[in-house]
């Protein structure tokens, strides 16, 4: 499982034109999920995003995470974070899970951040989705949890 998380100030997600998702401060997660994911990618994935010290304290230093600061999540699905383009031009999705089983999985790393007490806003699955933010510092992460084990 794959999942590029962004600090933000604002972030929403449209789809056909109506806003379906949005948060104020917090982190945009743009989760991909691999055919190989199961329940522990799950949790690494889950776990890691909700403590990674990426706020600043009082001090300014990052080390807060969404949960202490307080913040909000946007989890958007994105498979073409499993895009492989090594040998062309044309990237391949092979290693992609098929929809029902990301579907599957994503929703439950979402469950995990709800059972924790965030507040929790997504896109919607399977459609073309536009995805605003304001990233804030700029903080980007790239997480895999393949590389975690």
């Amino acid at each position: 499982m794959r999942c590029v998380v962004q600090r933000v100030l604002s972030a929403s997600v449209t789809v056909e034109g109506e806003t379906v998702g949005a948060i104020g401060p917090g982190l945009l997660a743009l989760i991909g999920v691999s055919s190989e994911d199961g329940p522990a990618d799950v949790k690494y994935i889950a776990d890691k995003v909700m403590h990674l010290r990426i706020f600043d304290d009082e001090n300014g230093v990052m080390n807060r995470s969404v949960l202490d600061a307080g913040g909000s999540i946007l989890a958007v699905s994105q498979f073409t974070l499993y895009g492989d383009a090594r040998g062309g031009r044309r990237p391949s999705y092979f290693r992609a899970a098929k929809p029902e089983a990301a579907d599957g999985l994503y929703r439950r790393v979402i469950e995990a951040w709800r059972a924790a007490g965030l507040p929790v806003e997504t896109g919607r699955f399977r459609t073309e989705m536009r995805v605003s933010l304001v990233n804030d510092g700029p903080v980007t992460i790239l997480l895999d949890s393949e590389k975690a084990f």
